[in-house]
């Protein structure tokens, strides 16, 4: 039988491995949209089984919009997992969110053009509600995790998700910033809202790295800077996550459990039998 882990960390720039792992194996899933990322990593944490899986894939080779998000999050469903911490890292919108904190978003704004963002479609259409796009007892167990941890970290907060490579202007970053919006980054989306497709709970640690380029008293971004930044982002972000998992519910309560009770609109007898099973790991629990 393969291995399992109820939790996964899909791990951003900067963190590639999760420390104090026991009981370690290495996984190579294949799923209907190709291969993850990278092996995914499973091990023992706070006694818990746990999953890591590195977006960008070791050594930082995947871009953004290169990431087989969809391959990702079916990965990690097959192995089990229920609940995924997600570490991200953004630049700031806000003075009062500097480089070096640490925010726990409640809200996205997609701004990506290039990403297959569903499981659905050829056949099978499916609604899923997003209005929180977070699992809100992980966003509190994670803030709560980050308080203790001492880190500077901040409840709430909209979350802008760019395509990307290339940072943003100074245009855009001072109309993102005229939105309300308190941080941006290029990865949150759509692994939400696969993450919600499979039922699976989602949340973020985003780690500010800079003030992207609205901050004219401001260097402009660059990537040296970020690196520098992510060092001590990474070692909170790892300690936080050694705090949450042994927390988080045996049981889930939450909505994400049940996200597509009633998403599915198609007439399970239009669907058809290759469709159903494509989408098995998916829907079976209540279309077969």
């Amino acid at each position: 039988m393969a291995d399992t882990a109820k939790v996964a960390v899909i791990g951003g720039t900067g963190l590639y491995n999760v420390e104090g792992l026991t009981d370690i194996k290495e996984i190579g899933v294949d799923t209907p949209y190709g291969k993850p990322s990278d092996t995914i990593v499973t091990g023992t944490l706070e006694g818990v089984r746990v999953a890591f899986l590195p977006r960008h894939g070791r050594g930082h080779r995947i871009m953004p919009t290169e990431i087989p998000v969809r391959a990702n999050i079916w990965a990690l469903k097959s192995l089990g997992v229920e609940h995924i911490i997600a570490i991200n890292s953004v630049g700031s919108f806000k003075k009062s969110v500097a480089p070096g904190h640490l925010l726990i978003p409640d809200q996205l704004i997609d701004r990506t053009s290039q990403r297959a963002n569903t499981f659905f479609g050829e056949g099978v259409v499916a609604h899923i509600g997003f209005a929180e796009p977070f699992c809100q007892e992980m966003r509190k167990l994670l803030f709560h995790c980050a308080k203790e941890t001492g880190a500077t970290v901040h409840e709430g907060g909209t979350y802008v998700v760019m395509e990307g490579p290339a940072f943003s202007t100074r245009a855009e970053s001072r109309l993102h910033k005229s939105w309300g919006a308190d941080v941006i980054g290029m990865t949150a989306l759509p692994e939400a809202k696969l993450a919600r497709e499979a039922e699976i709970c989602y949340g973020i640690i985003a780690c500010s790295t800079d003030y992207d380029s609205w901050h004219e008293e401001e260097t402009p971004v660059t990537v040296d800077m970020i690196i520098a930044t992510l060092r001590s982002n990474m070692e909170l972000s790892k300690n936080i996550v050694k705090l949450a998992v042994s927390r988080l519910p045996e049981l889930r309560k939450c909505a994400c459990s049940t996200a597509l009770q009633n998403a599915i609109v198609t007439d399970p007898k239009s669907i058809s039998a290759d469709r159903k099973e494509h989408l098995e790991l998916i829907i079976g629990k209540y279309i077969k």
